[in-house]
């Protein structure tokens, strides 16, 4: 695993690399939880994309914590936005029509405690058609974190 600090403007952000089918992070210590998933947001609309589900992971674990007998709080804020490109999703399912099982396209952040950094990141996809999404996965999240 490669860890590298990138700085720029008012934004600081540590990228993790991914190990094989790994996921690709990145660590956000200077914006809130609010501001990384506004930029999320808006990133994924600037590319042209339609949200297609927002998952509140974080307050499905929170509302289900009792049923499940456990109320040890993983997140504070945890979603997964999925979304598609229909150009990129024709490519890569033409390629191998086993790649539907990667759409909808999902990024996830979370924060673990109020001091903890905020995490956003994707799966690291195979190699072919894919690896195109990964660049438009990257590209987005890049953007959200303001790197782009």
């Amino acid at each position: 695993m490669h860890i590298f600090l990138v700085s720029l403007a008012a934004t600081c952000v540590i990228s993790t690399a991914a190990h094989a089918n790994g996921p690709i992070t990145y660590e956000v210590t200077d914006q809130s939880y609010d501001d990384v998933q506004f930029g999320l947001e808006n990133a994924i609309i600037d590319a042209g994309l339609v949200i297609s589900n927002h998952n509140h992971v974080g307050s499905m674990l929170d509302r289900t914590a009792q049923e499940v007998g456990d109320d040890t709080q993983i997140y504070i804020y945890a979603d997964v936005y999925g979304f598609c490109s229909a150009e990129l999703s024709r490519a890569a399912m033409a390629e191998d029509a086993l790649n539907i099982r990667f759409c909808p396209y999902n990024i996830f952040m979370y924060q673990q405690t109020e001091d903890s950094p905020v995490v956003i990141g994707f799966d690291d996809m195979p190699e072919g058609a894919m690896h195109e999404v990964e660049k438009l996965l990257d590209a987005i999240t890049r953007n959200a974190v303001g790197l782009d």
